[in-house]
């Protein structure tokens, strides 16, 4: 029995110090992946550090999301407020303006933009330009986070690009994509305008529209659109680039809208022409077919059936080349308008007013 007892308690003693030793030894010797990291500096390496995280941090404070609301019917037939939609904007001035896109806005009755610091605030359009697909929203609010314009001009095929913006709604909002400049001056048509703009393979999804595309130095080079975009296609966004925005931005501040010229013609190209039953002999060129009454063609003594072939020196072969060519011609100019009459080939030289709402 003693002998029992003692082999016990040398059991019992001997699994105490075991225990003990593997106690110290797993301490002292922990698996490497699995020890808590030393504490090291909090300044991120060079490696980390890139000139994405430079340009986020620059900019991406000033990207907002906008709620776009609006009274409906319900099944009561009680009007009641619903969301549209949310898309993306950028503050460009501290004093709480914000660019956006024209459709992010379109028809609102109410407009909530949420601030990256958790902030929201109620927005009011100070105007629209459904042409370019461009609006001001502000805020009362000052001190704001606000962004610099660089010069899209100079940008370059190939230098890097980065989308930030509020893809699919403010869940995600504060998204950042990367990619390249895929292409400049990519002209699409939409509608009767003619839209040349910035090709990026870094994502722009709905909800993106209105956000920032931003260059290496964290300068917005253009604003998203991800309505002009193609559907279907991958790899392929677009952005209205800076510097068509800027005077269009800057109209909108100052006037609420965007004051154009307008030369008081009906004009069908070629295609359209035919489309509208007109059996038209003429290989270039618009065709007029209406002159507004006292309106600057009119004066001028443009008549109905001359064929429109430059202005100011340019081609003009359909409606959005002639919209383009009086969208860069100031109110009150006198342009040199080429047509063919009657097999003649004239210039005339109106001037041109601003285009009635």
């Amino acid at each position: 029995m003693n002998n029992w007892l003692q082999r016990l308690t040398i059991l019992v003693i001997g699994l105490l110090i075991g225990g003990l030793y593997m106690m110290n030894y797993v301490k002292a010797s922990p698996l490497p992946n699995l020890a808590p990291p030393a504490v090291e500096s909090t300044v991120p390496s060079g490696a980390r550090n890139t000139f994405v995280v430079q340009a986020v941090k620059n900019v991406g404070p000033a990207v907002v999301g906008i709620t776009n609301k609006a009274y409906m019917r319900d099944n009561f037939d009680q009007r009641v407020l619903v969301e549209k939609g949310v898309g993306s904007g950028v503050i460009f001035d501290p004093n709480g303006y914000i660019a956006t896109n024209y459709h992010v806005v379109e028809g609102a009755q109410d407009i909530t933009v949420s601030l990256t610091d958790g902030r929201t605030m109620s927005g009011k359009v100070v105007g629209v330009d459904p042409a370019t697909d461009l609006a001001v929203v502000k805020v009362d609010a000052a001190g704001l986070p606000s962004v610099t314009f660089g010069d899209s001009d100079l940008i370059m095929v190939g230098e890097p690009a980065i989308a930030i913006g509020n893809p699919l709604g403010l869940e995600f909002r504060g998204s950042v994509t990367v990619g390249v400049i895929s292409a400049l001056n990519r002209t699409i048509e939409v509608g009767d305008r003619k839209f040349k703009l910035i090709q990026t393979d870094a994502a722009i999804n709905p909800g993106n529209s209105g956000g920032a595309l931003v260059n290496a130095d964290g300068q917005v080079i253009g604003i998203n659109s991800a309505k002009i975009a193609k559907e279907g296609v991958e790899g392929m966004g677009f952005a209205i680039p800076i510097n068509s925005a800027r005077p269009i931005l800057q109209s909108l501040v100052e006037n609420g809208k965007v004051v154009r010229a307008y030369l008081g013609v009906g004009i069908l190209d070629r295609e359209s022409a035919l489309r509208n039953g007109y059996d038209l002999e003429f290989d270039h060129g618009v065709y007029i077919a209406r002159v507004e009454k006292n309106g600057p063609a009119y004066q001028a003594g443009i008549q109905e059936g001359d064929i429109i072939v430059k202005i100011n020196g340019v081609d003009v072969n359909s409606v959005a080349d002639l919209r383009s060519a009086l969208d860069s011609i100031p109110v009150g100019s006198k342009v040199d308008v080429v047509i063919i009459r009657n097999g003649r080939t004239l210039t005339v030289s109106p001037v041109v007013k601003e285009m009635p709402n």
